[in-house]
């Protein structure tokens, strides 16, 4: 049986005539930026969670880039991050000046460990950038209580967050604002790159919306900051507006195949991802650790299998941030998950009988 870790086509199989329609009606406004879809996904989205302003832009990158210009992080400062994440949680920091101090993770849940916070703070110390991974939240309580205790703001990378929250409040209602992508292989994807910034902060939020437009104020060609281009494309916004309609069932989807991995693998010596305490989990990601994951790897692929490593190298061991880390060994659990981890295929157009097959192949090996 082939199981394609990805199967990005079949979203658009499954929703083909409201896409089209959808695209074609921009194409025909002659309204292609900043137009009523970018001004209404602002709008859901910030109301599916909860939050006062969406800010939408063209990357995730480029929101969490714009919330730490907006927050005035700059040369100097420093922010307390992860080493186990994609690499734009960490180069925004860099690009700011700033300084991205790695605190090692949580093997549990593959986030930031709170416990190990308090020691990487310094005078310098300006903010704390949790990464909620592979579709929960970080420890946002303890999080939240170690920034308050040192008046430090807290900047989401929601990136593979969007859906989940904390005892039912959402991400982006735990920091000064949180920085959501929509790149195509995420639960809500555009069809290429999108992303958003959803802020409670009045001043962030139009710090934020000045930015992304070249720093323009409310008056055109008048300008408040320096600034990029990064509007969310109209289409992108039409395109997430009709995906956004499926995202709620394409959760459940996902949630009946998390069920399934786990109930084949529960006796199975690989170790499962846990949903911790409070979370719902989106599972972004299903991530399994084996000591023997590149041996499993081969095999599944042997049997038509996909499957990812995310992620091979933690960020502190890239020559470009070698210098922000503190070499092999400073951060035993980050390098340990890396050697180990295996994402699973989990997406919404998986099928439970691909699901049970990809589980029973990696019960035999």
């Amino acid at each position: 049986m082939r199981v394609p870790f990805y199967d990005i086509k079949a979203q658009y199989d499954e929703l083909q005539q409201p896409l089209d329609d959808a695209v074609h009606a921009v194409m025909s406004s002659g309204s292609y930026s900043m137009g009523e879809n970018h001004r209404l996904i602002e709008e859901e989205l910030a109301a599916l969670h909860h939050v006062k302003h969406g800010i939408a832009v063209n990357s995730g990158t480029d929101a969490l880039r714009i919330i730490m210009d907006a927050a005035g992080i700059g040369a100097g400062d420093e922010v307390i991050t992860s080493a186990f994440t994609f690499v734009a949680s960490v180069e925004t920091i860099v690009q700011t000046g700033a300084r991205p101090v790695f605190v090692d993770i949580d093997p549990a849940t593959f986030c930031i460990d709170p416990q190990k916070i308090a020691a990487a703070i310094t005078p310098r110390t300006k903010a704390i950038q949790p990464i909620h991974l592979f579709g929960q939240l970080a420890d946002v309580t303890a999080i939240d209580a170690i920034a308050k205790e040192h008046n430090l703001a807290v900047i989401e990378d929601a990136a593979q967050a969007i859906g989940s929250n904390f005892n039912g409040k959402p991400a982006g209602n735990f920091g000064i604002g949180a920085g959501f992508s929509f790149y195509i292989t995420k639960n809500l994807g555009a069809a290429g790159d999108a992303g958003l910034i959803l802020t409670n902060d009045d001043e962030i939020a139009t710090a934020c919306r000045s930015i992304r437009v070249h720093g323009m104020g409310r008056e055109r060609y008048y300008y408040d900051h320096i600034g990029y281009t990064s509007r969310m494309d109209e289409i992108q916004a039409a395109i997430l507006r009709v995906k956004l309609t499926k995202f709620d069932e394409w959760n459940r989807r996902r949630a009946k195949l998390a069920e399934i991995y786990h109930e084949i693998l529960s006796n199975a010596p690989v170790v499962l991802p846990i949903t911790s305490p409070g979370n719902n989990n989106t599972f972004h990601q299903f991530s399994i650790r084996t000591e023997r994951r590149d041996e499993l790897q081969a095999f599944l692929k042997q049997r038509g299998i996909d499957s990812m490593i995310y992620y091979p190298v933690p960020i502190h061991f890239h020559a470009p941030y070698a210098e922000f880390g503190n070499g092999p060994g400073s951060l035993p659990q980050t390098e340990k998950t890396a050697k180990e981890i295996l994402n699973l295929p989990i997406h919404q157009h998986l099928s439970p009988d691909q699901a049970a097959y990809v589980a029973n192949s990696i019960a035999e090996f």
